[in-house]
């Protein structure tokens, strides 16, 4: 598989390290090729940095997967050159990814007609308004309509990248990654852009950060929200504040999420059994997971299951 990533004069560097911190390793260690593509030259980035590639934009007419990381304002228009890139690659059915203001890039291509897609938060006004016939979902951190994906801002490049690394080498591998950068495997789609966060370094915000650790560890232990709020030293109210700072929800959201994203993972390294895994993952049986998934994902685990690629499995 050819994964092409577009470059462009200006280009930030957190955007374009997205897809590279995420496809790079894995990808080039399972023998596929990534490629960054621009037109010849340097391209100027943030603070006077300079960055230049190997690789022509012509290169990413050979990609599988197309992905086009941010651009530089949401009233520029997207250069013709890209465009071009990007309706070809539509056009012979690569798949086709649009990271923050990327987006606006793939609506000026025609790719977005129809379909759901995001960008990020401060310009999904004016992206619903310059593209009507696009169903803008202005809280998702990423939306995935098969053909084509797009994100909401930096760190949202990071959620909608793992999805796609799930899709393509399966979740197992996904988690493999988000593991090795340190980040949340089970971030869904759906999960609000605008999170507050508790105070950095606050008693409460450690503290709560270990009890969520702990339920990880342990899925099949669940707290009612007075039982959590006892063990971290909050009141019950603080700690649902807390809690929706953190996750975007409650209590009981965040642990479906969180049990839904362990059940994947032991799907994905060859577990079976639909009642064994619901008990290790903390559901009551195998009907509650089901449900979960459902509410998740949208799928039953063995509709889940089938869609991931062979050789997935970790």
């Amino acid at each position: 598989m050819h994964i092409a990533i577009l470059a462009y004069p200006g280009i930030s560097p957190f955007l374009l390290s997205t897809p590279l911190a995420v496809f790079g390793e894995p990808f080039l260690e399972a023998g596929h090729q990534l490629s960054v593509c621009a037109n010849p030259g340097q391209l100027g980035g943030i603070g006077g940095l300079a960055l230049t590639t190997h690789w022509p934009l012509a290169r990413a007419h050979e990609a599988d997967v197309v992905i086009l990381p941010g651009w530089r304002d949401a009233d520029e228009p997207v250069s013709a050159d890209l465009l071009e890139v990007l309706s070809e690659a539509a056009a012979r059915g690569a798949l086709v990814v649009g990271l923050c203001l990327g987006a606006f890039g793939l609506a000026a291509a025609g790719l977005l007609q129809g379909r759901r897609a995001t960008t990020h938060w401060r310009h999904t006004e004016a992206f619903a308004r310059r593209h009507p016939d696009i169903q803008v979902e202005a809280d998702a951190l990423f939306v995935d309509e098969g053909a084509v994906l797009t994100s909401a801002g930096l760190a949202a490049g990071l959620d909608c990248c793992l999805h796609l690394l799930g899709r393509l080498m399966g979740t197992g591998e996904a988690n493999r990654v988000a593991r090795h950068l340190v980040a949340a495997p089970q971030r869904a789609g759906t999960q609000a852009q605008l999170l507050k966060q508790p105070t950095l370094g606050s008693s409460g915000a450690r503290r709560l950060s270990e009890a969520l650790e702990a339920l990880r560890a342990d899925p099949r232990y669940s707290p009612s929200l007075d039982e959590l709020a006892a063990h971290v030293g909050m009141s019950r109210r603080n700690l649902s504040r807390h809690l929706r700072e953190r996750t975007g929800g409650g209590l009981k959201d965040w642990l479906r999420r969180m049990r839904v994203a362990q059940a994947q993972a032991q799907l994905a390294a060859g577990a079976r059994g639909l009642e064994s895994i619901a008990s290790r993952c903390g559901f009551a049986d195998a009907h509650a997971l089901r449900a979960a998934f459902r509410t998740e994902l949208g799928l039953t685990p063995m509709q889940w299951l089938a869609q991931q690629p062979p050789g997935s499995r970790e």
